[in-house]
């Protein structure tokens, strides 16, 4: 039976020949052969992801996964007949896209009966961020405990690029921070 997605199958009758030779080499630890196997069969597997998934990223990720498979199972003897190798990948793409599909499913049929328990409630949503409010913390911290937490935060620096800067070690610059960042959420707190 032929399947009209048979991007996997070969017409030229000496194809297959050179698949068992190179499934052969593969299952032998041959480097060259596993090259030699992702070109010729990757782009057929990634033509029946796209034909199948309809994304380049998903089309991507069945090529890498249906190869290391194809490989994995080569090493281990799992291909019974190497001269069908291009019929041994086509099924496992067919599995592997099953496979996902019946995942995407689950998670759709879980979502619609658990999906209103994630959603978090008007509780315990955080209030918006009052920023009169840490604009006068910010000022009330000191100068140097100011500078560390807006070159950490604001600048994006790390502890010891910021230590550089400002004369001091990584280890105090972190003591710095901690304690600043202490002094502002009790200020921001209080203001509740």
């Amino acid at each position: 039976m032929r399947y009209p997605d048979e991007a996997l199958a070969y017409d030229n009758r000496s194809e297959p020949v050179a698949d068992a030779g190179l499934a052969r080499r593969v299952a032998g630890g041959d480097r060259e052969a596993e090259a030699e196997l992702f070109r010729r069969l990757g782009p057929r597997v990634r033509l029946y992801g796209l034909r199948h998934l309809r994304e380049a990223a998903g089309a991507d990720d069945l090529v890498q996964d249906v190869l290391l498979m194809t490989l994995e199972g080569l090493r281990q003897g799992k291909v019974r007949e190497p001269e069908k190798l291009a019929s041994y990948v086509l099924g496992t793409c067919r599995r592997v896209v099953a496979g996902w599909r019946r995942g995407a499913q689950r998670r759709e049929r879980l979502l619609e009966r658990h999906g209103q328990q994630l959603v978090p409630s008007a509780a315990e949503t955080q209030a918006p961020l009052d920023l009169d409010r840490l604009t006068r913390c910010l000022t009330a911290l000191a100068e140097r405990e100011r500078t560390v937490v807006v070159l950490s935060f604001y600048a994006e620096r790390d502890s010891e690029a910021i230590g550089l800067e400002l004369g001091l070690s990584p280890g105090n610059v972190r003591v710095v921070r901690h304690r600043a960042l202490a002094r502002l959420r009790t200020c921001m707190e209080a203001a509740s």
